[in-house]
């Protein structure tokens, strides 16, 4: 049996979707009203994340074809997927605010750089903090050994200086 035209390219689609984004996140939309799914698909369109309602037999397809392995237990009820082609945490940090705010959306799972992830992964992906907290995390932590030693060196310093000054006072003294 073969594959309509209109199919091939709706599955040739969502497979471009997916190859291009660096996380993929499977939910289930079932129950949002529409003034809640309007202000999901305005929150993650500002942050640059693709959100699509997808067929599963579709999804299942393209999922195939790129090698995705674990995505058929998702693949039930109603489906979207959010694609982040930039910042996967975004995109995570975004469905965690609406899955906590509705109670009625639902990750099923994703795909992070070609990896399938659980939901439970998905949610600790978007507890980490920003971008900018981990960096500033990190500089500090590049800078720590440097500031110790300028310290031990100024430490040093002084007690030479403490050392000479004793030297000289001595000398005018005798």
């Amino acid at each position: 049996m073969a594959i309509r035209p209109e199919k091939v390219a709706k599955i040739a689609e969502i497979k471009e979707l997916m190859q291009a984004s660096k996380a993929v996140i499977l939910v289930d939309f079932k129950g949002l009203t529409v003034a809640e799914d309007t202000a999901f698909r305005a929150k993650l369109r500002e942050a640059g994340v693709k959100y699509v309602v997808v067929k599963n037999t579709f999804l299942r397809i393209a999922g195939k074809e790129l090698g995705y392995e674990g995505l058929e237990p998702a693949l039930a009820e109603n489906t979207a997927i959010a694609c982040a082609p930039e910042d996967p945490v975004a995109a995570a940090k975004i469905v965690g605010e609406f899955v906590k705010s509705t109670k009625k959306l639902k990750v099923k799972l994703a795909v992070l750089d070609g990896a399938v992830i659980s939901a439970a992964q998905v949610k600790a992906l978007a507890d980490l903090p920003p971008k900018e907290v981990l960096l500033a995390k990190m500089l500090g932590s590049m800078q720590a050994p440097v500031t110790g030693f300028v310290r031990v060196l100024n430490g040093t310093l002084a007690k030479v200086v403490y050392a000479l000054d004793a030297v000289r006072k001595q000398k005018e003294s005798a």
